[in-house]
């Protein structure tokens, strides 16, 4: 469980970082919007909670499948082995269009969202102490967008994309200033 602990390890000191950064906003600052093409603060943790949720039911319902016999796979595992920097490297636009799942659409305030992406932490530690380092490397389910990766990846990919979007979330804050 080293290794699984360590990523997971990741995954809070990125979910913290994003966290710190907006604790002090107030809701009408995380509402602003630079233009209409860029989403807001509130959109951007809706976004990451949407996603991060969506990663931990399929991950979790894929390592049961793959458990219980039950995994069938239907595409090439074409990204076996590979860091996570040369799938992103290989698969992304520069910017990227959401897949409808992963989508804010609900709105409502920043504290409702930072706080359920808060509560992801947990959920990401049970799945943590589930898996086993052995099984890290299975292939898990694909990403909307990069495909096929093992659980290793999807795990890396959770800490890349909230430090990705705190990048993004540092340019409105830029912009408020």
């Amino acid at each position: 469980m080293a290794v699984s602990s360590a990523l997971i390890g990741e995954v809070a000191i990125a979910r913290n970082g994003y966290l710190n950064q907006i604790k002090d906003l107030t809701e009408k600052h995380a509402a602003f919007k630079a233009s209409e093409e860029v989403w807001n603060v509130i959109e951007n943790t809706e976004h990451l909670f949407w996603a991060e949720q969506g990663a931990l039911y399929g991950m979790w319902k894929t390592l049961y499948a793959i458990r219980d016999g039950k995994a069938v796979r239907t595409y090439e595992f074409i990204h076996k082995d590979w860091p996570l920097e040369k799938i992103i490297e290989n698969t992304w636009k520069m910017k990227e269009i959401v897949p409808p799942v992963a989508a804010p659409r609900l709105g409502g305030t920043l504290v409702f969202w930072r706080n359920s992406l808060t509560c992801l932490q947990a959920l990401l530690e049970s799945f943590g102490k589930d898996i086993n380092d052995e099984e890290l490397r299975l292939q898990a389910h694909p990403h909307p967008i990069s495909g096929p990766m093992d659980f290793h990846q999807r795990l890396e990919f959770l800490a890349f994309h909230l430090r990705r979007h705190q990048q993004q979330v540092a340019g409105i804050l830029k912009s408020l200033s």
